[in-house]
């Protein structure tokens, strides 16, 4: 196992970062499948906060109640399948450019180790974000489908988008979502750095230091970019479809910026902020989850690849 002093971007060859950050992003979403639905769900509810005579779901115990109700337990694992692929090929994405640029920044020199994290960590996020843009938007519409069902499958949605929405279809929102994951991952690997060294010296037990460091990390965060993470969402659903999913009042938005000022007008400021408690309860073990198997699983790694060394010098 790495020395817990050691920095993230300090470990492992290019291989084994990937590989353990694939793992990591399988497991974490794993855990956390339930809690990404129905912050979706909350996420793409229109009514006023103030308004009393909305028959929609208000909260998060009544959304769930609903969904289990009338589309059953598995409906919070709806858009499972890209979500796997999703997190997996994201994590990967994310911690092996991660490594890389701040090894870059680490041959130029002259960068404090705080700058150095955030611009390595926006730049992780940045990439990781344009390559699996389209797997997320298919997770986000299979987890907005209620019993009538929008697409039939993955392969058939994947075909409907193409055919009714050209290639383009596959980024809708994909400026809010960079907008979003540059200042987050940024924030989030400068917070999970510093955490990380601070409670080195702690000892606590199974690792649980970088699991802190992950959790503390991915709450600040998400509570800084949460606003975009919602207009992200609700432009993914934008196009032929959008009157088709379980809120088929969801109004249409021409921009990102003109999304902003319609929910505020229409919602209130607080109509930012649907399903952040549930994103923050998804996010704090979901960040934790996911730095706490990567270091697990990079050290293995790391320390069965130096045995191989030993034995075939």
């Amino acid at each position: 196992m790495s020395p817990k002093t050691d920095r993230l971007k300090d470990e492992g060859s290019r291989t084994q970062v990937v590989a353990a950050g694939a793992i990591a992003g399988l497991t974490a979403r794993f855990v956390i499948a339930p809690l990404d639905v129905l912050k979706i769900r909350l996420q793409l509810q229109t009514h006023s906060l103030s308004d009393p005579l909305s028959q929609a779901p208000r909260g998060t115990l009544p959304t769930l109640r609903h969904i289990i109700k009338n589309e059953g337990v598995r409906a919070l694992w709806k858009g499972n399948v890209p979500a796997e692929l999703l997190y997996v090929c994201y994590a990967g994405i994310q911690f092996g450019t991660y490594r890389s640029v701040t090894l870059l920044l680490k041959n130029i020199g002259g960068m404090p180790d705080t700058v150095e994290s955030f611009v390595a960590g926006a730049s992780a996020g940045a990439l990781a974000t344009g390559c699996t843009y389209p797997l997320d938007l298919l997770r986000t519409r299979f987890a907005a489908q209620g019993r009538r069902k929008v697409y039939g499958s993955l392969a058939g949605a994947v075909r409907d988008i193409y055919r009714h929405e050209g290639p383009g279809g596959f980024f809708r929102g994909v400026a809010p979502g960079l907008a979003q994951i540059v200042p987050y991952m940024g924030i989030f690997f400068v917070t999970c750095e510093a955490l990380r060294l601070q409670l080195a010296g702690l000892n606590m037990p199974f690792g649980s230091a970088d699991a802190t460091a992950g959790m503390i990390g991915g709450i600040i965060a998400k509570t800084a970019v949460f606003p975009l993470d919602l207009i992200r969402k609700r432009i993914q659903l934008q196009g032929p479809t959008r009157k088709r999913y379980i809120y088929g009042d969801i109004p249409e938005y021409k921009s990102a910026t003109r999304a902003l000022g319609m929910v505020v007008r229409a919602e209130g400021v607080r109509g930012l902020f649907r399903g952040l408690p549930v994103a923050l309860v998804k996010n704090a073990p979901t960040s934790a989850v996911m730095v706490w198997t990567y270091e697990r699983v990079l050290s293995v790694m790391i320390a069965s690849n130096e045995k191989v060394e030993k034995v075939i010098p």
